[in-house]
């Protein structure tokens, strides 16, 4: 991943109140901390302060998304996935977890499109697959359900 090196060294000259002091790289690690001890909340807290001053930084951004979604902020993990695939229509993480958050908000014609083009690219990473298949049989059975509803209300 292409990091912009120099969006690290915008530093934070005052301290903001729940931030770490330092420099947005000491945000980030606190962020990834944050999230790797179980507290997903206050990491895309922080991680979110830091994505607003380096936008374009791809490991800022990607933990921000992973911390909205371990928090269930499924939405916002959308758009933050979203901006990944934008960046890179490559990160096949990107694709797994805009479909995983798509199918979390119900969206599971956007989850498959999503999802299967992260397992076309990594084949080899099963969950990948397994998520796909999952949503392919949920929007199946929606799709059944609603076709059903409609030929009783007919």
């Amino acid at each position: 991943m292409a990091e912009r090196d120099e969006d690290w060294l915008e530093g934070a000259d005052e301290q903001e109140e729940g931030l770490p002091s330092g420099e947005v790289y000491d945000w980030y690690q606190r962020g990834v901390q944050l999230l790797d001890e179980g507290d997903p909340g206050t990491a895309s807290q922080v991680l979110g302060r830091a994505a607003a001053r380096v936008p374009h930084s791809r490991s800022v951004l990607e933990a921000l998304a992973r911390a909205q979604f371990d928090s269930e902020q499924y939405d916002q993990a959308v758009v933050s996935f979203q901006r990944l695939v934008e960046e890179d229509a490559d990160d096949d993480y990107a694709q797994f977890g805009w479909g995983l958050s798509a199918a979390k908000l119900g969206q599971f014609d956007l989850a498959v499109e999503h999802l299967a083009v992260a397992a076309a690219m990594r084949p080899d990473v099963n969950y990948y697959t397994l998520a796909l298949r999952g949503a392919r049989a949920t929007a199946r059975a929606k799709a059944s359900s609603a076709h059903r509803q409609e030929a009783k209300n007919g």
